[in-house]
């Protein structure tokens, strides 16, 4: 008698957990049907960019131009006493890292 009990405890059991499992869910692991795969991403031909500087949307050829310039001038001079700031500012996050207790 309670062998019986047990077999239909673990039959029942089993037939819900193999319902409940399937019943209403498409597959999860599969993107959308909308979202264009990588690989086709990859040989697009951009024809559109934004600027670095100020977000603008550039042609290619604007685009082009403008990373030219940035790699021929040079990049401006911060003035003596802010770098000496940034540098401060950054080793105070990188001890605070280490040593959350300093509250300096």
């Amino acid at each position: 008698m309670h062998c019986i009990k047990i077999l239909l405890l673990g039959i029942s059991t089993t037939i819900i957990v193999v319902f409940s499992s399937h019943w209403g869910q498409a597959v999860i692991a599969l993107p959308p049907a909308e979202d264009i795969p990588e690989e086709i991403l990859r040989t697009e031909i951009i024809t559109e960019a934004r600027s670095p500087i100020d977000g603008k949307r550039l042609t290619a050829a604007e685009y082009a131009e403008l990373k030219t310039q940035l790699q021929t001038s040079p990049p401006p001079k911060l003035n003596s006493q802010i770098r000496e700031k940034i540098f401060l500012l950054r080793l105070r996050k990188a001890l605070l890292q280490i040593f959350p207790f300093l509250d300096i």
